[in-house]
């Protein structure tokens, strides 16, 4: 089965192109809703942070505004938080890769924001990088709810700038000209995915 890293600094509109891929039926791991159900109630992540943070947990859940001022500009306090839920995040990935294979699946997504920055290309056949030009990436992170200039400046300076990530990417793929020309380009890179899949396995 071939893997597909799909990834994008935030507001390039990585999430809604991981929805294309599942409209055209490929099965895609979404890091961000994993790390959510860690910080659930009865989540695997809940006591651990707690015990490293004490005070972010509501309600048996981790509130993630509070984690998030406790470590957004604190880089020792992030490798901390790291250290717990990417152990944690990766087991999730490798159950549903294996449910993916499983089921017959010629091919997967696995859309992980931080992708470069932790090392998870090494683990994909192929990466996908989402982009948008920097003003319409400004504009569409400061039109969401309690995001500010500063807010959106650390979470830039967390990752690894849009130009690197496109030099580093297999395939590049543009929001800024809609989402019926994204799909278009979606499904091109499916059918190529499929058809790769399909001369690998003979």
């Amino acid at each position: 089965m071939i893997i597909l890293g799909l990834t994008g600094s935030i507001g390039m509109g990585k999430s809604a192109t991981a929805n294309l891929f599942r409209e055209a039926g490929v099965p895609v791991y979404d890091a961000d809703a994993a790390v959510h159900a860690l910080y659930a109630e009865g989540g695997a992540a809940v006591a651990p942070i707690e015990a490293a943070f004490p005070g972010v947990v509501d309600g048996g859940a981790v509130d993630r505004t509070r984690l998030r001022t406790r470590v957004l500009d604190d880089a020792e306090a992030m490798k901390r938080l790291e250290a717990i839920v990417h152990p944690l995040a990766g087991a999730a990935q490798v159950e549903f890769r294996q449910q993916a294979r499983s089921d017959g699946a010629p091919f997967s997504v696995l859309d992980i924001p931080l992708l470069f920055e932790t090392g998870g290309d090494r683990h994909c056949n192929f990466t996908l990088v989402v982009t948008a030009p920097a003003e319409i990436q400004r504009e569409r992170v400061l039109a969401r709810p309690g995001v500010t200039p500063e807010t959106f400046e650390a979470i830039l300076a967390r990752q690894m700038p849009d130009a690197e990530k496109r030099a580093r990417a297999d395939f590049i793929l543009s929001t800024a000209h809609g989402f019926d020309f994204a799909r278009d380009q979606v499904r091109a890179i499916v059918a190529l995915m499929i058809r790769l899949a399909r001369d690998t396995n003979g």
